[in-house]
């Protein structure tokens, strides 16, 4: 399989089209979100690869209300480490899901996490989101949850 084969069958092209002509819609420069306290929807959760290799949660937020409606929140967390995957799984039981939170492997936390993503799009779940720096880390904390 060529890069371009494998770039094509890791990506949704067609929500990668909707992003590109969203951004065209939306003709203001793109400024970056402050610290503070955000009313959300999840937009993807998934376990990826870091540039090195590593495996990563990464969890995409849409900001709902206010100054920063639209905006985005980028939540990455690299999961090698025992301290890692109990910051993610503290962050997976704080959404509100009624799916038993836990690592046994990649795969199946690969799993775990789309699960995650599937609960909380079929139940409109929206959360207040506490996004602050943590000794230069971005934080992320779920403060309250709300379903539609």
């Amino acid at each position: 399989m060529d890069m371009f084969e494998k770039w094509n069958s890791n990506v949704d092209l067609e929500g990668l089209k909707k992003d590109i002509e969203s951004a065209k819609d939306n003709n203001k420069e793109f400024e970056a979100v402050p610290h503070g306290e955000y009313e959300v929807k999840l937009d993807k959760l998934e376990l990826k690869a870091t540039k090195k290799g590593d495996p990563m949660v990464s969890a995409w937020f849409t900001i709902l209300e206010g100054k920063y409606k639209k905006s985005k929140l980028f939540m990455n967390q690299v999961v090698t480490q025992g301290f890692q995957i109990h910051i993610v799984n503290t962050f997976l039981k704080s959404m509100g899901t009624d799916l038993v939170i836990e690592f046994v492997d990649y795969k199946q936390y690969a799993d775990l996490l789309l699960d995650v993503a599937e609960f909380c799009d079929e139940n409109n779940i929206e959360f207040a989101i506490k996004y602050e720096d943590n000794k230069g880390y971005d934080k992320f904390t779920i403060t309250e949850v709300f379903e539609g």
